[in-house]
């Protein structure tokens, strides 16, 4: 594992420090796993705007277009 140093405004780094407190977990478990849910959801949202394109061509408009054709 690596280290990395960011600079966060002392107002989010008190409410991290009490998110770990109240999760019981350490900060910089906290930190991984929100960079972890972040990433991924950027990785979603990209694949998303490039298939969007696709779908909407074969008629998949909404979400409820897409959980009907694979029910």
């Amino acid at each position: 594992m690596s280290n990395l140093t960011i600079r966060i405004p002392k107002t989010l780094r008190k409410e991290l420090q009490a998110l770990s407190e109240r999760q019981q977990r350490p900060t910089s478990e906290v930190v991984r796993d929100s960079l972890r849910r972040y990433i991924a959801a950027e990785k979603f949202r990209r694949l998303r705007r490039k298939t969007l394109p696709f779908a909407e061509a074969q008629g998949f408009l909404t979400d409820e277009d897409v959980f009907g054709a694979i029910s």
